[in-house]
């Protein structure tokens, strides 16, 4: 059986959804996983269970909308200064981590107390 381009994309989603999973699962820390496009647009994203969000819904699309216009921008530096590795945000409640695979962008946000973070960043790019 043919898939569809629709099968695909749902099997891409899960295939998103599982990851955000693996990564909420590395810590306790680990507060938010999301997967968003070139467009600031959320694929994939899990909140850890029993945990208030920080931010609301129209504060997320404009983060992830300037986090994705970021990363766009980046990429023409990418050749002189090498591949992005990830990048760190330290705000006074959370630690938001950014990777960046192909044209997808993985933000994680992570407790500001975590003692760790290395380790977490490590396990994180295992699964990315």
């Amino acid at each position: 059986m043919v898939k569809t381009p629709a099968d695909k994309w749902k099997s891409t989603i899960i295939k998103y959804r599982k990851q955000c999973q693996k990564i909420l699962e590395i810590s306790q820390s680990v507060r938010y996983a999301g997967v968003i496009n070139v467009y600031g647009r959320t694929l994939a994203g899990i909140v850890q269970p029993n945990l208030k969000p920080l931010l609301k819904s129209e504060q997320v699309k404009n983060e992830f909308f300037i986090i994705s216009t970021l990363m766009s921008l980046r990429k023409n530096t990418a050749s002189t200064v090498g591949k992005l590795e990830y990048v760190i945000l330290q705000h006074q409640k959370v630690t938001i981590l950014i990777l960046q695979k192909n044209d997808l962008t993985y933000y994680v946000s992570i407790n500001r107390k975590e003692k760790d973070l290395k380790k977490i960043i490590s396990s994180i790019k295992k699964i990315v």
